[in-house]
């Protein structure tokens, strides 16, 4: 998973493994039985021991997987972020772990809708989706991933996620019966109850005094801190607020955040907590780019968790061996300019690749190439079969 192929699915795996068919390797993923859900525990349990911290951050969100065919679980026309539009494509949610050590995937579903796929037991029934698998919107997924994480004992403190799920009631009052701290985006349109009644979030900034706004940093980005202007107004219970940040190069930007937390907490730590929410973004990155999320060709709803499970592993074991890592120390006569930044996630993966490339084989690489392309003289004269059949 960690390897340079440019693709990694069950051919292309099982070719740079040494193997002589892709048979076994397509078992692993669709036949062969192993405890995936038992994995799934073990990678949580991995990250809890290395990157694990009482103030960790449980980061929710969904990512796409665009797809061609009608018969992958979960495949519809569908929103995806990933692509920015309607397509057609399978969504999995996803549970990401931040701490000041690292970040890392812990948890995953995959999102069945209700009309073109639950409510269709033959559709079902052929992607291998048992019936008692109903229907979950993505809120609800989260809260399932959430409290697996609670049972396991993962160490956390806080949770957060964008507006689709801070405006879900049902997710914030779970999260608020186990005392669980929160700072989840919310739309603009969400009504916030002061001592004054209730109100739009956004108008409710509109009267924030200019004295009432704090610049304060989120984070770290690609380009340096991400620096915002930012607001905190009280609600009608002690334990609610409503975070408000500015863009400062364009002051219409608004974004806003509800606030959960049974204690007082200081406003830089709240800032802190809404910008952890983009840490999942970076594993998604990290995770399509250098372990392979979105390579798979899997169908069957088994295999897709199955796949997904070793592709966290592997991002996992990235995280893991960067927070390791101490920083590497520069030659006594370097300069300004011969000073390395830390090695990153991107970079340990391209290292690990190069150090264990397998040997070249050279009558293994021409094997495959012959087996390919028996399989694609096979599959072409199919085809044509299937294409006769139709024309008559």
């Amino acid at each position: 998973m960690l390897s340079g192929l440019e693709r990694k699915n069950g051919w292309s795996l099982a070719e740079y493994a040494g193997e002589g068919r892709p048979d076994g390797m397509q078992r692993l993923f669709n036949a062969a039985k192993w405890d995936v859900e038992g994995v799934r525990d073990d990678v949580r349990a991995y990250v809890g021991e290395h990157l694990g911290e009482v103030e960790g951050v449980l980061v929710g969100d969904d990512t796409g997987f665009e797809k061609q065919g009608a018969c992958s679980a979960g495949v519809q026309r569908q929103y995806t972020g990933t692509a920015g539009k309607i397509t057609n494509c399978q969504i999995g949610m996803f549970l990401g772990y931040a701490s000041s050590r690292g970040r890392a995937m812990v948890d995953r579903e995959l999102y069945l809708p209700r009309e073109s796929w639950i409510n269709q037991p033959d559709r079902c029934m052929a992607a291998q989706i048992t019936e008692h698998v109903g229907f979950a919107t993505k809120p609800q997924l989260l809260q399932t991933m959430i409290d697996r994480a609670i049972t396991a004992g993962l160490p956390f403190g806080w949770v957060t996620a964008d507006e689709a799920y801070g405006d879900n009631g049902p997710l914030r009052r779970f999260l608020e019966s186990h005392r669980i701290d929160y700072v989840l985006a919310v739309s603009c349109s969400h009504q916030i109850t002061t001592r004054t009644g209730k109100h739009r979030a956004d108008l409710m900034a509109a009267k924030i005094p200019k004295s009432g706004w704090q610049r304060l940093s989120c984070g770290d980005g690609a380009k340096g801190e991400r620096r915002y202007d930012w607001a905190l107004i009280a609600t009608d219970t002690p334990t609610h607020r409503l975070l408000i940040r500015r863009s400062i190069s364009k002051p219409s930007e608004l974004a806003f955040y509800l606030c959960h937390t049974p204690a007082p907490v200081p406003l830089a730590r709240l800032v802190h907590v809404a910008g952890t929410r983009w840490t999942i973004e970076e594993c998604f990155q990290s995770g399509k780019n250098e372990a392979a999320f979105d390579h798979y060709q899997v169908r069957l709803y088994p295999a897709w968790y199955r796949y997904m499970t070793l592709a966290m592993l592997a991002l996992a074991f990235l995280a893991v061996t960067r927070a390791s890592l101490g920083p590497e120390p520069d030659p006594p006569t370097a300069t300004h300019t011969d000073q390395l930044i830390a090695l990153s996630v991107n970079e340990i993966r391209r290292l690990f690749a190069l150090l264990t490339r397998p040997p070249i084989n050279e009558p293994h690489i021409l094997a495959w190439s012959r087996w390919r392309r028996r399989h694609q003289t096979r599959a072409r004269q199919s085809h044509y079969q299937r294409q006769q059949i139709k024309d008559r």
